[in-house]
């Protein structure tokens, strides 16, 4: 995640000390997808989630693995799906976590959340319940498939602010919805949602089928800006929300040289933080694990299991890996070709998403074809992350 509020505003975040981290081997932020349940059939969707009964490992193994991550030191466990609300035993499950210790946070979409759950979820001391909109009214439900999705998921974003619970949007930008980003950062300030993720769309699961929904380069850059211009209207009006960029590492180098134009202070600033955060940590700083217990390197590689924790503990397999694939991201700038192998901003992106160039290329060490920086940006010639 690259912190534009951060990077722009010097405004500090619950999520820093995991995204700006001190320590050379921090544990990993977990996802869990522990169901691919669904309420919705999102056009997007990377677990491919559907109405359906899903496969899901056992009570007791999912209480096994909680333990262990727990013990691990694991400073986030992130329920997602899938629709997470929907899993049988959800509630039994985020007790265990909460009594755990764990910080748990909540990725959903919103349609289910009545004053109720709400009301649970906060009890349970849920640390963030994100609620995934792709744009307001009709241009929500057309990406959720369903009609009336948006003013469901509202409801949702009301009822858990009532509850006390901070509540963050999740926005998928795509090539149908985002001159909507305005949309999105208006409604945030008329509900008061405290923060904002803009994702990059990755072509996992049914959004492996939406090429034509990427935006080109120029689109891509447009909106980025987009977005740092309305966060800094934002913190001119003196509304300090945290805002976000996902899955597209060349954002931070786009804020630093953005920065390095009009106030070479902060863009110090904002480099020092980009060094710290180190870009893509799929295999490292973040995993996934699945319904049926598969433990991937980041939620977009479900092609590939590194282990499984129903025969062998989580903490084990990734402490002491012994898939190849695992090792490779850790070490992976010694694998990467092409424009990412030589680019001046590798240490504060490290090769972007490896996920998305397999995807697009079918080698994940090629270049991430989302990167829209042009080749005299990111050529060697003036100063060198170091």
């Amino acid at each position: 995640m690259i912190s534009v509020s951060s990077l722009l505003c010097d405004a500090t975040g619950p999520g820093d000390h995991l995204r700006y981290p001190t320590s050379d081997t921090p544990r990993p932020i977990v996802v869990w997808n522990f169901t691919r349940r669904c309420n919705l059939a999102c056009h997007h969707c990377y677990a491919s989630a559907s109405p359906s009964p899903s496969s899901e490992i056992s009570v007791e193994q999912s209480k096994l693995f909680i333990s262990d991550i727990a013990d691990f030191g694991v400073p986030v466990l992130l329920f997602s799906g899938g629709e997470p609300l929907m899993h049988p035993h959800f509630w039994e499950l985020a007790g265990y976590a909460h009594d755990k210790g764990l910080r748990l946070v909540i990725s959903t979409n919103g349609t289910l959340i009545n004053q109720n759950i709400s009301s649970r979820l906060a009890e349970l001391e849920f640390a963030e319940v994100g609620i995934s909109l792709d744009g307001v009214g009709e241009v929500n439900d057309f990406f959720r498939g369903r009609k009336g999705a948006f003013q469901r998921a509202l409801d949702g974003i009301r009822n858990s602010l009532e509850a006390g619970l901070r509540v963050s949007i999740r926005f998928t930008i795509t090539k149908a919805n985002w001159t909507y980003i305005t949309d999105i950062f208006n409604l945030a300030k008329e509900e008061g949602v405290d923060r904002l993720c803009f994702y990059h769309l990755v072509p996992s699961g049914r959004g492996s089928s939406l090429s034509q929904e990427n935006l080109s380069h120029t689109e891509t850059r447009q909106a980025v800006e987009l977005i740092c211009q309305q966060t800094e209207d934002l913190y001119r009006l003196g509304l300090k929300k945290e805002v976000l960029t996902v899955d597209n590492y060349a954002d931070g180098a786009y804020i630093y040289q953005r920065l390095a134009r009009t106030n070479p202070q902060q863009a110090a600033r904002a480099l020092s933080l980009l060094q710290r955060n180190g870009g893509n940590s799929a295999g490292f700083k973040i995993a996934a694990v699945d319904e049926e217990g598969n433990v991937h390197p980041d939620q977009f590689w479900r092609q590939h299991s590194v282990g499984n924790i129903t025969r062998q503990r989580f903490s084990e397999l990734w402490e002491h890996p012994s898939d190849p694939l695992l090792k490779d991201l850790r070490r992976r700038k010694k694998f990467l070709t092409g424009r990412c192998k030589s680019c001046k901003y590798l240490n504060i992106c490290n090769g972007n998403l490896r996920a998305r160039a397999e995807a697009v290329y079918g080698n994940m060490w090629a270049d991430d074809p989302a990167c829209y920086l042009t080749d005299k940006e990111i050529e060697l010639t003036n100063e060198r992350s170091q």
